[in-house]
């Protein structure tokens, strides 16, 4: 173990507050580095997991997938700690707020929906004065 600290893969799940299958799953994936292992074949791990694991939570918790959050890591390695996170989350930010217009629009669907009493959408669909968007009105780019 690099700082010394040789932690078990319960304490290091507890530290950090996910699950051992979870801690393995990222192992696998390459976010956490393999621990050294113990005579007897138990992973060993050090402070710097209990750390990683934290900022990958906190990376999730900014909305990042895990491919994102591996990429930040990575970055970071090579660079030695800069992972161009404000970049990344300017453009997380601006996806976050396209998908929230995105979802406040079928909110307003939903209670037009609601409203109007609709309850068949096949009757809806033959109907001209059901509220809801049976043809696509784009507001926004083809591709976005």
């Amino acid at each position: 173990g690099a700082l010394g600290v040789s932690l078990r893969i319960n304490d290091v799940a507890q530290a950090a507050g996910v699950n051992r299958e979870t801690l393995r799953y990222y192992e696998r994936r390459g976010l956490i580095e393999q621990p050294d292992r113990s005579p007897g074949g138990h992973r060993l791990y050090d402070e710097r997991a209990v750390q990683t694991l934290r900022i990958i939570k906190a990376a999730q918790r900014l909305g990042f997938t895990l491919d994102e959050v591996a990429e930040l890591i990575e970055v970071g390695r090579r660079r030695g700690r800069d992972s161009g996170l404000q970049a990344r989350a300017q453009e997380k930010l601006l996806e976050v707020e396209a998908r929230m217009a995105d979802l406040a629009a079928i909110r307003d669907n939903l209670r037009a929906a609601l409203d109007a009493g609709c309850d068949d959408l096949h009757q809806c669909a033959t109907s001209n004065c059901c509220p809801l968007p049976f043809v696509e009105i784009t507001t926004r780019n083809a591709d976005a």
